[in-house]
């Protein structure tokens, strides 16, 4: 496709700033929470990520599109961003394992994405100015009607968007005569977490994020499991109380980024939102018990409350991010659970943090 066949777009923040950018493919409005992400691949496993949902992606990698799509790389069903933001948009591709083009994965999909955008500015940005509401649009003759309407879509914080992307009934994953059963709660869930769970040996049921402990119980498992998800984790009460019943019959339980936010909630260790949050693949954390580096995928917009922590006797820091020293890890002391804020299944390249797989089969053994 040439450029002049391209339609111009805009990125409109919700504080009135634009930045200027060409269509790619659908045209219309899109609108979410505007962030960024470094990594320089997984393009395709952030795009369907269901911790996404509801945020437009500013790729700080300058080609995305280059190396196509695969069946195989997909984090669920579908795209979960609201809409993309990159530098250079490549419609040709040129990796021979591909199943196509991501032009045609977005026209599939009804993606709205904008390019040639200066995304370097873009970050520098938000980076400055703090996460907030924006939205693509190829009605660039219309700012006025488009800033209206930006300012009536809701905050992030304090919205509740696991229920809109949990699977709405129970479902299994993995070998029904594996050794292990766990009872997964789907705030969001990636593929890759069942499939490291399948790995070693489990076989799961996952659940909507509506299940009561009871339901989970009636599988019968001998492990707990908490997945990631997007939005903010203060308003899914029903899920607190979820895990606070897990912890305190002291049954072994996992929790994942927004699974890991769930469980301090249910120790009454507060969240809040950042002015920037953590996303791409090279994220230093340290292992205060082994006293190891790990990198590491993140992406999370809310964060633990620090000062909880310490001040909770029954909670201990478990890992710290070593960029800004925010909570990365927790256990509950003399209970059988655990969790992390990063991503251990995601596996960039690294694969420093899937011990932690390990350690959840440990505790059920």
């Amino acid at each position: 496709m040439k450029y002049k066949e391209l339609k111009k777009a805009i990125l409109l923040l919700e504080d009135g700033t634009i930045f200027e950018g060409k269509s790619v493919g659908i045209e219309g409005t899109t609108i979410g929470e505007v962030c960024y992400n470094t990594g320089m691949t997984g393009y395709q496993e952030i795009f369907t990520d269901p911790s996404y949902f509801g945020q437009i992606m500013v790729t700080t990698n300058a080609h995305i599109g280059n190396y196509g799509v695969n069946d195989d790389e997909v984090e669920s069903e579908g795209i979960k961003i609201a809409g993309l933001v990159c530098r250079n948009f490549s419609y040709e591709y040129s990796r021979e394992r591909s199943n196509g083009s991501l032009d045609e994965y977005f026209k599939k999909h009804g993606l709205l994405s904008i390019t040639d955008v200066d995304t370097r500015a873009v970050v520098s940005y938000i980076r400055k100015h703090g996460a907030m509401n924006a939205l693509i649009s190829t009605e660039v003759d219309n700012i006025e009607g488009l800033k209206a309407k930006l300012a009536e879509a809701p905050s992030m914080k304090g919205l509740d968007l696991a229920s809109v992307v949990s699977t709405k009934e129970p479902y299994f994953y993995g070998d029904e005569n594996a050794k292990y059963k766990v009872s997964a709660l789907d705030l969001g869930i990636k593929t890759n977490i069942l499939r490291n769970l399948a790995k070693r040996d489990c076989y799961i049921k996952v659940f909507p994020c509506t299940a009561s402990f009871e339901d989970m119980a009636a599988f019968n498992p001998d492990g707990y499991f908490l997945s990631n998800g997007p939005g903010d984790p203060e308003p899914l009460k029903g899920v607190q109380e979820v895990a606070k019943t897990i912890i305190d019959k002291d049954l072994p339980l996992f929790g994942i980024c927004l699974g890991h936010q769930i469980i301090a909630l249910s120790q009454g260790i507060s969240t809040y939102k950042m002015h920037n949050g953590h996303r791409g693949i090279n994220h230093p954390i340290k292992n205060l018990i082994s006293g190891k580096g790990e990198i590491t995928s993140q992406n999370h917009g809310f964060v633990v409350k620090r000062d909880d922590v310490e001040a909770n006797d029954n909670v201990e820091i478990t890992h710290v991010h070593l960029n800004d020293n925010t909570v990365a890890g927790i256990r509950v002391k003399n209970k059988n659970t655990f969790s992390v804020q990063y991503h251990p299944e995601a596996g960039p390249g690294p694969n420093d943090a899937t011990y932690l797989f390990d350690q959840f089969v440990e505790n059920m053994k």
